[in-house]
């Protein structure tokens, strides 16, 4: 073939490209399709994203409960039907071994990242503050917003009541159980 061959083959490549571009550029500005007002339906642990900019909303701040009130009531039978999603991951027994989590025995009270053997993320031992009811029920319902950058991958647990029943059951699962704090006083 000669010269003129392939700049024929060359134009009809560059016309089809451009001819594909165009029918994609009218097709959008004429069939433009607006986002729905409201959620059809809700994927757990799925994070909408903003209409502008395509950032992942922030989660509302959900406020604390009152530990000294919700853990007494929390159902720890409950709670331990919520573990069973953990120990996919974490063993929750005494001197368990590390799976793809690390063991979750003591850990109310204990330092973040100090099980030793397990190789946490970096974001994880940015911080050795103790585990509390708080920051684990904050932890809990959206890991990766709460440490950015942490290994843990699950979505979270969306329900507040979940989570003290969680909390509740990882209290039994201590050698000498963490103290529920006194109830706040009544306003």
């Amino acid at each position: 073939m000669d010269s003129w061959e392939w700049n024929k083959i060359a134009g009809a490549v560059l016309g089809t490209v451009i001819f594909i571009l165009v029918i994609r550029f009218a097709t959008e500005s004429l069939f433009e399709v607006e986002p729905p007002a409201k959620e059809a339906y809700h994927v757990e642990g799925v994070v909408q994203t903003a209409s502008t900019g395509g950032t992942p909303a922030a989660p509302a701040e959900e406020a604390v409960p009152d530990f000294g009130t919700v853990l007494p009531a929390a159902d720890v039978t409950a709670g331990k039907a919520v573990a069973a999603r953990c120990e996919q991951c974490h063993d929750i027994s005494k001197g368990g071994p590390d799976k793809i989590g690390p063991e979750l025995w003591n850990v109310i009270g204990r330092p973040r990242a100090s099980e030793g053997g397990f190789s946490y993320s970096s974001a994880m031992m940015a911080d050795h503050a103790a585990w509390t009811y708080e920051s684990l029920f904050k932890y809990l319902e959206s890991p990766q917003s709460t440490v950015p950058g942490t290994k843990m991958s699950f979505a979270g647990l969306r329900s507040a009541t979940d989570r003290i029943n969680l909390l509740a059951y990882l209290r039994t699962a201590e050698d000498s159980p963490a103290a529920i704090p006194a109830p706040a006083p009544a306003k």
